[in-house]
């Protein structure tokens, strides 16, 4: 199954019934609200309708939101209790007729904060384990991302054994792979067996004096053999589906050859590093986008998706 996620059209400002309309027009099997902004309300009444268009339009609906740890950057305190927030996503999630609820960890600031990581990390056990007997009873898997730089794949994978693989799997997102110096090739092949569902694109690294520069891509347009993903996730996680969030036009600098650059990683690098150094050798210097305007943005936006959708259509079928 090939999805969108509602992030790639952020910049376009649609609500939920009209993402609903739009994902039902470029002919995707899954619209993925995977935070709650696009939801006008969270009442029961107004979900239902929702998955009663979405239903109709012969769209299904995958929904989420964003930290459940109190000790992220990320964290918002107007969300309240994680576990509270945690189980409203829950409740959406089961309201919609969603699998899953998504969440994340936070982001690669985390890594600098005092314990790094594993404190973070310890915090969303503690969350998850305590959500487990409703996500049963409900019948929604908690599905965590690894999110813009924060966990390594075997990270990741770590939090979601000691929560438990019962009722709590990977988001996976190989375009944030990167940005945790990760080849997604081997992203996917610790997190694939854990994995429930997934926001996808892909990823162009080219050399500089200090190390690398990351600019995410459309999906077909950067260094990931798509062909080759897809394959492989249709393996490691049978039935998962590949939603796209395009997040492209802008380049995200890594200097590695400095030496605080490692400093947030306690641990060595991931073992894909090497695979991550040999994209970057193949890579090639991409211009940014800047949009004049909201309009031009909007457009921008649903061309990166709309390609990424007839390219991941292609690699998929090919399965």
């Amino acid at each position: 199954m090939v999805g969108m996620d509602h992030f790639a059209v952020r910049g376009a400002g649609m609500k939920a019934p009209a993402l609903i309309d739009y994902a039902a027009s470029i002919k995707v099997d899954i619209l993925f609200i995977s935070e709650l902004g696009p939801l006008e309300s969270q009442d029961d009444d107004y979900l239902k309708k929702l998955k009663a268009q979405a239903d109709a339009a012969g769209i299904k609906l995958y929904t989420g939101g964003m930290s459940i740890c109190k000790t992220s950057n990320t964290w918002k305190a107007e969300q309240g209790n994680p576990e509270e927030y945690l189980a409203g996503l829950i409740r959406v999630a089961k309201t919609c007729g969603s699998p899953v609820a998504r969440c994340v960890l936070g982001n690669a600031k985390d890594r600098t904060t005092d314990g790094g990581i594993a404190k973070h990390i310890e915090e969303c056990v503690k969350v998850l384990k305590a959500v487990k007997s409703r996500c049963e009873t409900e019948g929604v898997k908690i599905a965590i991302e690894n999110h813009a730089g924060d966990m390594q794949s075997q990270e990741l994978r770590e939090l979601i054994e000691a929560a438990g693989k019962g009722h709590v799997g990977a988001n996976i997102d190989p375009g944030n792979a990167v940005w945790a110096l990760e080849d997604p090739m081997h992203n996917l092949e610790v997190l694939g067996p854990v994995t429930i569902c997934s926001s996808v694109r892909d990823s162009m690294i080219w050399e500089t004096d200090e190390g690398a520069m990351v600019q995410w891509t459309a999906v077909g347009e950067g260094l990931v053999d798509f062909n080759a993903y897809a394959k492989r996730y249709a393996e490691l996680a049978p039935g998962a589906p590949l939603n796209i969030e395009t997040i492209s036009g802008f380049a995200k600098p890594f200097p590695f050859l400095k030496d605080e650059f490692w400093k947030p990683y306690a641990q060595a690098p991931a073992a894909s590093f090497a695979g991550w150094l040999a994209m970057m050798k193949r890579g090639k210097k991409m211009e940014p986008f800047k949009a004049p305007n909201k309009e031009a943005e909007a457009a921008y936006q649903k061309g990166e998706l709309e390609r990424s959708v007839k390219a991941l259509r292609a690699a998929t079928s090919a399965v």
